[in-house]
Protein backbone atom coordinates (compact mmCIF):
# COMPACT_ATOMS: atom_id res chain seq x y z
CA UNK A 1 0.00 0.00 0.00
CA UNK A 2 1.35 3.44 -0.98
CA UNK A 3 1.37 5.78 2.04
CA UNK A 4 -0.74 8.92 1.81
CA UNK A 5 1.60 11.89 1.27
CA UNK A 6 1.83 14.36 4.14
CA UNK A 7 1.45 17.24 1.68
CA UNK A 8 -0.93 17.02 -1.31
CA UNK A 9 1.24 19.37 -3.41
CA UNK A 10 3.18 17.36 -5.95
CA UNK A 11 6.18 19.66 -5.54
CA UNK A 12 6.45 18.77 -1.84
CA UNK A 13 6.22 15.00 -2.12
CA UNK A 14 9.17 12.62 -1.82
CA UNK A 15 10.54 11.04 -4.97
CA UNK A 16 10.80 7.26 -4.43
CA UNK A 17 13.56 7.01 -7.05
CA UNK A 18 15.92 9.29 -5.14
CA UNK A 19 15.36 8.21 -1.54
CA UNK A 20 18.89 6.77 -1.35
CA UNK A 21 20.63 9.51 -3.34
CA UNK A 22 22.91 10.24 -0.40
CA UNK A 23 24.41 6.75 -0.82
CA UNK A 24 25.23 7.08 -4.54
CA UNK A 25 28.48 7.91 -6.30
CA UNK A 26 28.88 11.23 -8.11
CA UNK A 27 28.22 9.58 -11.49
CA UNK A 28 25.13 7.80 -10.17
CA UNK A 29 23.79 11.10 -8.80
CA UNK A 30 24.36 12.80 -12.15
CA UNK A 31 22.61 9.95 -13.98
CA UNK A 32 19.66 10.05 -11.60
CA UNK A 33 19.19 13.82 -11.97
CA UNK A 34 19.49 13.54 -15.75
CA UNK A 35 16.91 10.74 -15.86
CA UNK A 36 14.47 12.88 -13.88
CA UNK A 37 15.12 15.91 -16.11
CA UNK A 38 14.07 13.89 -19.14
CA UNK A 39 10.51 13.97 -17.78
CA UNK A 40 10.31 17.76 -18.07
CA UNK A 41 9.90 18.21 -21.82
CA UNK A 42 7.04 15.69 -21.96
CA UNK A 43 5.28 17.37 -19.05
CA UNK A 44 5.51 20.72 -20.83
CA UNK A 45 4.28 19.14 -24.08
CA UNK A 46 1.16 17.89 -22.33
CA UNK A 47 0.32 21.53 -21.52
CA UNK A 48 0.65 22.68 -25.14
CA UNK A 49 -3.01 23.75 -25.46
CA UNK A 50 -3.15 26.06 -22.41
CA UNK A 51 0.27 27.43 -23.40
CA UNK A 52 -1.07 28.23 -26.88
CA UNK A 53 -4.16 29.91 -25.37
CA UNK A 54 -1.87 31.98 -23.20
CA UNK A 55 0.15 33.05 -26.24
CA UNK A 56 -3.02 34.14 -28.03
CA UNK A 57 -4.15 36.24 -25.07
CA UNK A 58 -0.69 37.77 -24.61
CA UNK A 59 -0.46 38.74 -28.29
CA UNK A 60 -3.92 40.29 -28.15
CA UNK A 61 -2.83 42.35 -25.15
CA UNK A 62 0.35 43.46 -26.91
CA UNK A 63 -1.60 44.55 -29.98
CA UNK A 64 -3.79 46.69 -27.74
CA UNK A 65 -0.73 48.36 -26.22
CA UNK A 66 -0.75 46.21 -23.11
CA UNK A 67 1.97 44.35 -21.26
CA UNK A 68 2.93 40.88 -20.07
CA UNK A 69 3.76 41.00 -16.37
CA UNK A 70 5.21 38.00 -14.54
CA UNK A 71 4.72 37.68 -10.78
CA UNK A 72 6.57 35.19 -8.61
CA UNK A 73 8.71 34.55 -5.56
CA UNK A 74 12.08 32.84 -5.21
CA UNK A 75 13.13 30.79 -8.24
CA UNK A 76 9.78 31.45 -9.95
CA UNK A 77 10.18 35.19 -9.58
CA UNK A 78 13.78 35.14 -10.78
CA UNK A 79 12.85 33.18 -13.89
CA UNK A 80 10.11 35.67 -14.68
CA UNK A 81 12.49 38.61 -14.33
CA UNK A 82 15.08 36.76 -16.44
CA UNK A 83 12.65 36.10 -19.28
CA UNK A 84 11.45 39.71 -19.23
CA UNK A 85 14.99 41.11 -19.24
CA UNK A 86 15.90 39.11 -22.34
CA UNK A 87 13.15 40.58 -24.53
CA UNK A 88 14.64 44.04 -25.33
CA UNK A 89 18.02 42.82 -26.64
CA UNK A 90 16.52 39.85 -28.45
CA UNK A 91 13.46 41.45 -30.02
CA UNK A 92 13.95 45.22 -29.63
CA UNK A 93 10.92 45.52 -27.36
CA UNK A 94 10.33 48.44 -25.05
CA UNK A 95 11.46 47.35 -21.55
CA UNK A 96 7.95 47.99 -20.22
CA UNK A 97 6.38 45.51 -22.67
CA UNK A 98 7.42 42.42 -20.67
CA UNK A 99 8.15 42.91 -16.99
CA UNK A 100 8.86 40.77 -13.96
CA UNK A 101 7.75 41.29 -10.36
CA UNK A 102 9.53 39.30 -7.66
CA UNK A 103 8.52 39.18 -4.01
CA UNK A 104 11.13 41.07 -2.00
CA UNK A 105 12.13 43.32 -4.87
CA UNK A 106 15.53 43.69 -6.50
CA UNK A 107 17.48 42.23 -3.55
CA UNK A 108 15.55 38.96 -3.93
CA UNK A 109 17.22 38.44 -7.30
CA UNK A 110 20.60 37.92 -5.69
CA UNK A 111 19.75 36.85 -2.16
CA UNK A 112 16.80 34.79 -0.95
CA UNK A 113 14.03 36.79 0.73
CA UNK A 114 11.85 33.82 1.62
CA UNK A 115 9.50 35.62 4.02
CA UNK A 116 8.59 38.12 1.31
CA UNK A 117 6.27 35.61 -0.36
CA UNK A 118 3.94 35.26 2.63
CA UNK A 119 1.96 38.47 2.22
CA UNK A 120 -0.82 38.63 -0.39
CA UNK A 121 -1.30 42.35 0.22
CA UNK A 122 2.26 42.95 -1.01
CA UNK A 123 1.43 41.17 -4.26
CA UNK A 124 -1.66 43.34 -4.67
CA UNK A 125 0.40 46.46 -3.93
CA UNK A 126 2.95 45.49 -6.60
CA UNK A 127 0.14 45.23 -9.16
CA UNK A 128 -1.16 48.66 -8.19
CA UNK A 129 2.34 50.11 -8.52
CA UNK A 130 2.51 48.78 -12.08
CA UNK A 131 -0.86 50.45 -12.80
CA UNK A 132 -2.19 47.23 -14.29
CA UNK A 133 -5.25 47.59 -16.51
CA UNK A 134 -7.58 45.76 -18.86
CA UNK A 135 -5.05 45.55 -21.70
CA UNK A 136 -2.45 43.75 -19.58
CA UNK A 137 -1.81 40.03 -19.04
CA UNK A 138 -0.51 39.04 -15.60
CA UNK A 139 1.13 35.62 -15.31
CA UNK A 140 1.46 34.26 -11.81
CA UNK A 141 4.28 31.75 -11.34
CA UNK A 142 4.20 29.53 -8.27
CA UNK A 143 5.25 25.94 -8.77
CA UNK A 144 3.53 24.84 -5.55
CA UNK A 145 0.44 26.85 -6.45
CA UNK A 146 0.11 28.28 -2.95
CA UNK A 147 2.38 31.36 -2.78
CA UNK A 148 0.31 34.10 -1.05
CA UNK A 149 2.19 36.95 -2.80
CA UNK A 150 1.22 35.52 -6.19
CA UNK A 151 -2.40 34.88 -5.24
CA UNK A 152 -2.69 38.44 -3.93
CA UNK A 153 -1.26 39.81 -7.17
CA UNK A 154 -3.56 37.76 -9.40
CA UNK A 155 -6.64 38.63 -7.35
CA UNK A 156 -5.87 42.34 -7.65
CA UNK A 157 -5.08 42.06 -11.36
CA UNK A 158 -8.46 40.45 -12.02
CA UNK A 159 -10.20 43.18 -10.01
CA UNK A 160 -8.54 45.70 -12.34
CA UNK A 161 -9.79 43.86 -15.44
CA UNK A 162 -6.50 42.30 -16.56
CA UNK A 163 -6.36 38.84 -18.06
CA UNK A 164 -4.46 36.37 -15.93
CA UNK A 165 -2.58 33.10 -16.15
CA UNK A 166 -1.21 30.79 -13.48
CA UNK A 167 1.82 28.55 -14.02
CA UNK A 168 2.10 25.75 -11.46
CA UNK A 169 3.77 22.36 -11.27
CA UNK A 170 1.21 20.65 -9.08
CA UNK A 171 -2.36 19.44 -9.50
CA UNK A 172 -4.50 22.58 -9.97
CA UNK A 173 -6.91 23.10 -7.09
CA UNK A 174 -10.23 24.94 -7.35
CA UNK A 175 -8.51 27.99 -5.86
CA UNK A 176 -5.82 27.91 -8.56
CA UNK A 177 -8.36 27.49 -11.35
CA UNK A 178 -10.45 30.35 -9.97
CA UNK A 179 -7.43 32.64 -9.81
CA UNK A 180 -6.76 32.80 -13.56
CA UNK A 181 -8.21 32.77 -17.06
CA UNK A 182 -5.78 30.01 -18.04
CA UNK A 183 -3.79 27.52 -15.93
CA UNK A 184 -0.60 25.86 -17.16
CA UNK A 185 0.37 22.86 -15.03
CA UNK A 186 3.31 20.77 -16.26
CA UNK A 187 3.38 17.87 -13.80
CA UNK A 188 7.09 17.07 -13.61
CA UNK A 189 6.66 14.96 -10.47
CA UNK A 190 8.44 15.14 -7.11
CA UNK A 191 11.92 16.63 -7.16
CA UNK A 192 15.11 14.60 -6.75
CA UNK A 193 15.67 16.57 -3.54
CA UNK A 194 12.27 16.95 -1.90
CA UNK A 195 10.86 20.45 -2.36
CA UNK A 196 13.84 21.76 -4.35
CA UNK A 197 11.69 23.30 -7.07
CA UNK A 198 14.62 25.11 -8.66
CA UNK A 199 15.26 21.76 -10.35
CA UNK A 200 12.60 20.07 -12.53
CA UNK A 201 9.91 22.62 -11.75
CA UNK A 202 12.33 25.46 -12.46
CA UNK A 203 13.37 23.89 -15.76
CA UNK A 204 9.73 23.44 -16.77
CA UNK A 205 9.01 27.05 -15.80
CA UNK A 206 11.80 28.38 -17.99
CA UNK A 207 10.66 26.23 -20.92
CA UNK A 208 7.10 27.51 -20.63
CA UNK A 209 8.11 31.17 -20.31
CA UNK A 210 10.51 30.86 -23.26
CA UNK A 211 7.71 29.34 -25.32
CA UNK A 212 5.19 32.05 -24.42
CA UNK A 213 7.42 35.01 -25.22
CA UNK A 214 9.12 33.48 -28.26
CA UNK A 215 5.79 32.46 -29.80
CA UNK A 216 4.38 35.90 -29.09
CA UNK A 217 7.32 37.64 -30.74
CA UNK A 218 7.01 35.42 -33.82
CA UNK A 219 3.30 36.29 -34.15
CA UNK A 220 4.13 39.99 -33.78
CA UNK A 221 6.45 39.81 -36.79
CA UNK A 222 9.74 40.07 -34.95
CA UNK A 223 11.05 36.93 -36.68
CA UNK A 224 11.49 36.44 -40.45
CA UNK A 225 11.79 32.79 -41.38
CA UNK A 226 13.58 31.73 -38.22
CA UNK A 227 15.88 34.75 -38.16
CA UNK A 228 15.99 37.31 -35.35
CA UNK A 229 15.32 40.41 -37.49
CA UNK A 230 14.17 42.75 -34.71
CA UNK A 231 17.06 42.43 -32.28
CA UNK A 232 18.97 45.36 -30.79
CA UNK A 233 22.46 45.86 -32.24
CA UNK A 234 24.09 46.85 -28.97
CA UNK A 235 27.44 45.05 -29.09
CA UNK A 236 29.92 43.59 -31.57
CA UNK A 237 28.42 40.10 -31.29
CA UNK A 238 24.96 41.39 -32.21
CA UNK A 239 26.34 43.64 -34.94
CA UNK A 240 28.01 40.61 -36.47
CA UNK A 241 24.76 38.65 -36.20
CA UNK A 242 22.80 41.50 -37.78
CA UNK A 243 25.19 41.68 -40.71
CA UNK A 244 25.07 37.92 -41.20
CA UNK A 245 21.26 37.97 -41.20
CA UNK A 246 21.28 40.62 -43.93
CA UNK A 247 23.84 38.61 -45.90
CA UNK A 248 21.69 35.48 -45.54
CA UNK A 249 18.40 37.08 -46.55
CA UNK A 250 19.63 39.46 -49.24
CA UNK A 251 22.54 37.49 -50.67
CA UNK A 252 24.95 40.42 -50.24
CA UNK A 253 28.55 40.54 -49.08
CA UNK A 254 29.66 41.76 -45.66
CA UNK A 255 30.45 45.38 -46.70
CA UNK A 256 26.99 45.88 -48.19
CA UNK A 257 25.36 44.31 -45.13
CA UNK A 258 27.34 46.67 -42.89
CA UNK A 259 26.23 49.65 -45.01
CA UNK A 260 22.57 48.63 -44.80
CA UNK A 261 22.81 48.15 -41.06
CA UNK A 262 24.30 51.62 -40.72
CA UNK A 263 21.70 53.17 -43.04
CA UNK A 264 18.88 51.54 -41.09
CA UNK A 265 20.14 52.78 -37.73
CA UNK A 266 21.01 49.26 -36.61
CA UNK A 267 17.52 47.92 -37.40
CA UNK A 268 17.88 44.70 -39.37
CA UNK A 269 14.23 44.60 -40.42
CA UNK A 270 14.42 48.14 -41.80
CA UNK A 271 17.62 47.24 -43.65
CA UNK A 272 15.85 44.37 -45.41
CA UNK A 273 13.04 46.65 -46.60
CA UNK A 274 15.54 49.30 -47.79
CA UNK A 275 17.35 46.72 -49.89
CA UNK A 276 14.28 44.89 -51.21
CA UNK A 277 12.17 47.95 -52.09
CA UNK A 278 14.83 50.57 -52.78
CA UNK A 279 13.39 53.06 -50.28
CA UNK A 280 15.04 55.12 -47.54
CA UNK A 281 14.96 54.29 -43.83
CA UNK A 282 11.98 56.53 -43.04
CA UNK A 283 9.85 55.02 -45.80
CA UNK A 284 10.88 51.51 -44.82
CA UNK A 285 9.89 52.22 -41.22
CA UNK A 286 6.55 53.66 -42.34
CA UNK A 287 5.72 50.60 -44.43
CA UNK A 288 6.60 48.26 -41.59
CA UNK A 289 4.38 50.22 -39.23
CA UNK A 290 1.51 50.04 -41.72
CA UNK A 291 1.95 46.26 -41.84
CA UNK A 292 1.90 45.95 -38.07
CA UNK A 293 5.58 44.99 -38.07
CA UNK A 294 4.99 41.91 -40.24
CA UNK A 295 7.91 42.09 -42.63
CA UNK A 296 6.57 39.32 -44.87
CA UNK A 297 3.62 41.60 -45.73
CA UNK A 298 6.06 44.28 -46.89
CA UNK A 299 8.67 42.31 -48.83
CA UNK A 300 7.08 38.90 -49.36
CA UNK A 301 8.28 35.52 -48.16
CA UNK A 302 11.86 34.67 -47.26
Amino acid sequence: MTPTPLDPRLTEQRNPRSMRIDQLSSLEIVDLINAEDQMVAQAVHEEREPIARTVEMVVDCFRKGGRLIYVGAGTSGRLGVLDASEMPPTYRTDPVMVQGIIAGGFQALIRAQEGAEDHPQDGAKAIDEKQVGANDFVMGIATSGTTPFVHGALHRARELGARTGFLVCTYPTEKIVAAADVVIAPLVGPEVITGSTRMKAGTATKMVLNTITTSSMVLLGKVFGNLMVDMQVTCEKLRDRGERILMEILGVERPEAARLLEQSGGRVKVGIVIARLGVDADEATRRLEQAGGLISQVVGEL
